[in-house]
């Protein structure tokens, strides 16, 4: 385990860098530790180490935590995957189906459910987590691969269709649809607003959450490929692919209040109470950013 030194703007942070063999890349947060995907197996680490890890046939996309399960996509089993936290052990197989077998998608918890997108020709599953087992499936514009949960509702963003949809729980329906610009992808919502990378565009987008509507735009750089995005502590957080590892987004004034770190290609981002974890898979690291007020200066 090494401690490297950061910036951001003119702001030096201690930043703690963790060593992490293979291809540690999409994080859940759970309490002072961080759930990664990994080659094979997803790992649960500290900032002590490594704490446990449970193998797979190929973990990919964002993860979901809800109840003392975590729940992953199996890009292989084609299928939902739930691991009881606290014994690090898989309980079940959900065969959902898996949209982007590439690995780009969101597992999303809200609702008393779990949610997947489970067919590139536009499909949305709930899964009923009492039973194990898919309870709706919802028909959404096809390419649909980045859902989030927020605000009573889950959106899902289809980055062929540029779009973002807003579905109603309590009927299992699209009730709003929405155009949005180049090749949008991961999305957050929280912070007043929900938040999707125009990775095309290199442009962060504004959603309403009462009317679904587009409420503003902050422009990051050229591209936002493969980046990562979260909210927490009254800001947006954006990992970022090229300049730096993540930018720090004010929600009200719609500006980036701070730049952070060196560039370290594709990986993730999660926020914490107390700080902020990222992924740099191709440098095969962790990275804890500790104190948020500070790192948004």
């Amino acid at each position: 385990m090494t401690v490297a030194a950061g910036c951001a703007a003119s702001t030096a942070h201690a930043e703690q860098v963790i060593d992490v063999p293979g291809f540690a890349d999409f994080l859940a947060v759970e309490g002072d530790s961080v759930w990664a995907t990994n080659a094979g197996r997803v790992e649960r680490w500290s900032r002590q180490g490594k704490l446990a890890a449970v193998a797979m046939s190929k973990p990919c996309g964002a993860m979901a935590l809800s109840d003392g399960a975590l729940w992953v996509a199996d890009c292989k089993e084609n299928a939902l995957i739930r691991i009881d936290t606290q014994t690090a052990q898989k309980t079940a197989t959900i065969p959902t189906g898996i949209a982007n077998p590439k690995g780009e998608l969101n597992v999303v918890a809200g609702a008393g459910s779990i949610w997947v997108a489970s067919d590139q020709k536009g499909v949305v599953s709930r899964v009923d987590p009492a039973k194990n087992e898919v309870a709706a499936t919802i028909p959404v514009n096809p390419g649909t691969h980045y859902l989030a949960f927020g605000f009573g509702s889950v959106w899902a963003v289809s980055s062929e269709g540029r779009s973002i949809q807003r579905i109603d729980p309590a009927t299992n329906s699209v009730v709003k649809t929405t155009a949005l610009g180049k090749e949008p992808g991961f999305l957050a919502a929280g912070e007043g607003g929900v938040w999707v990378q125009e990775q095309g565009d290199g442009t962060v987008v504004r959603i309403d959450p009462e009317s679904g509507n587009v409420t503003g735009r902050v422009k990051v750089g050229a591209v936002l490929k493969w980046g990562d995005i979260d909210t927490g502590g009254g800001l947006v957080w954006l990992r970022t692919t090229e300049d730096q590892t993540f930018v720090v987004i004010d929600p009200k004034s719609m500006t980036i209040k701070a730049r952070v770190g060196k560039a370290e290609g594709s990986g993730a981002l999660r926020f914490a109470d107390t700080g902020v974890w990222t992924s740099a898979h191709d440098v095969h690291t962790l990275t804890w950013w500790p104190d948020p007020a500070k790192l948004a200066e």
